[in-house]
């Protein structure tokens, strides 16, 4: 029997996050194990009176592919893509990998390559601006196992923070979009951390569902050269394949210094991709609150309840510091006891004390009021 809460997600996606309109073309583009979803999404958008087009990839087929990538390929490649993107009103990505490492063993300088000739012209500089567009998930076993649980408790897990109330959280949220706005100097504290910086004049960006399922973060972006100390990440950070932990970076006038992580001497190079590597494209506060754990995926860690995110590389051009980069990489601290707690401060002001708001008007975007 067909799980209900699939539709439920599917018409969240188009009505909540794309806000798809009669007569809009909608490039889906999934891995195979999402075709429960991607038949939905099709169901409901031509019921909707809307146009599908579908993309799926396969996991084996992708590494292969990249094994022998020429930058000519990428090139003609990025040409297609961004052609047909520019002919769309709306894009959904949807991952459901089962091998979250299969990745591991391309050259990293392909990876490298398809990243500045591919994603930056098709999706930084045109997806992001120019459609509506909503990254998800769709629950697989692989994903399951990396979030150490069983399938059956991912899945539940999954259409909890999927079908949550978004509405809800999008009228909490304004409080802290209003206080960040009215900041200048933030400052935060924690083990291995002790950072300030400056997002005086910037936006602050609310994410209540309409370019992630999950979602629940506000953004925005510090001023680029006002970065200074030191921050060590708790939570495991996946890069093209290759799971990094305990990222340690160090700022001088906002850009990285030093660079380590526990498990590998190389993370360094990460930052050396551009000189945009080495500066912040975005300051993020996490306040999901089903999501409570690392899963090992971007896109729930960030938005996990208590934790910030911290992310050098590209910034977003709605929250824009003047950053541009070939990567974007969303790296994450949590700061609930239960990961060694930590405090973040607007203006001299403790706003957020071991993952919880202490200020009155933000109390509403702490866990219990959010369920």
């Amino acid at each position: 029997m067909k799980d209900p809460r699939i539709n439920k997600v599917a018409k969240n996606l188009l009505t909540h996050s794309v806000r798809l309109d009669k007569g809009e073309r909608v490039l889906i583009q999934a891995g195979i194990y999402a075709k429960p979803l991607v038949n939905e999404l099709i169901k409901e958008i031509y019921a909707l009176g809307g146009l599908p087009f579908v993309q799926l990839s396969d996991e084996e087929v992708t590494r292969e592919y990249f094994m022998g990538v020429a930058e000519e390929q990428l090139k003609l490649l990025a040409s297609f893509d961004l052609m047909r993107m520019k002919e769309m009103d709306a894009y959904i990505a949807i991952s459901a990998i089962n091998n979250s490492t299969y990745l591991t063993d391309v050259p990293q300088k392909l990876k490298m390559l398809y990243s500045e000739l591919h994603t930056v012209p098709v999706h930084y500089e045109e997806r992001i601006n120019n459609t509506k567009w909503v990254i998800t998930t769709y629950p697989t076993d692989s994903m399951a196992q990396a979030a150490n649980m069983s399938t059956e408790a991912y899945e539940d897990f999954y259409f909890n923070t999927s079908c949550l109330d978004y509405m809800k959280m999008d009228m909490a949220m304004d409080s802290l979009v209003e206080f960040m706005q009215k900041t200048n100097k933030v400052r935060i504290t924690g083990q291995g951390t002790d950072l300030t910086f400056s997002i005086k004049g910037m936006p602050a960006i609310k994410c209540s569902g309409q370019v992630n399922i999950p979602d629940g973060e506000v953004f925005s972006a510090p001023i680029k050269d006002s970065v200074n100390g030191y921050i060590t990440y708790n939570t495991p950070a996946v890069y093209h394949g290759k799971t990094y932990e305990n990222i340690r970076l160090e700022f001088k006038d906002g850009r990285i210094i030093s660079a380590t992580a526990s498990n590998d001497s190389e993370v360094a190079a990460i930052f050396d991709t551009d000189e945009g590597a080495k500066y912040i494209g975005e300051f993020a506060i996490g306040v999901n609150p089903y999501i409570v754990h690392p899963m090992k995926n971007t896109l729930f860690d960030e938005k996990i309840c208590g934790s910030f995110h911290f992310t050098p590389g590209n910034a977003y051009k709605d929250c824009d510091n003047g950053n541009k980069s070939a990567i974007h990489w969303d790296l994450v601290c949590i700061q609930r006891p239960d990961f060694g707690g930590g405090e973040i401060w607007f203006d001299d002001v403790l706003i957020r004390k071991d993952g919880l708001f202490v200020v009155d008007e933000l109390k509403c975007l702490n866990p219990d009021s959010l369920k």
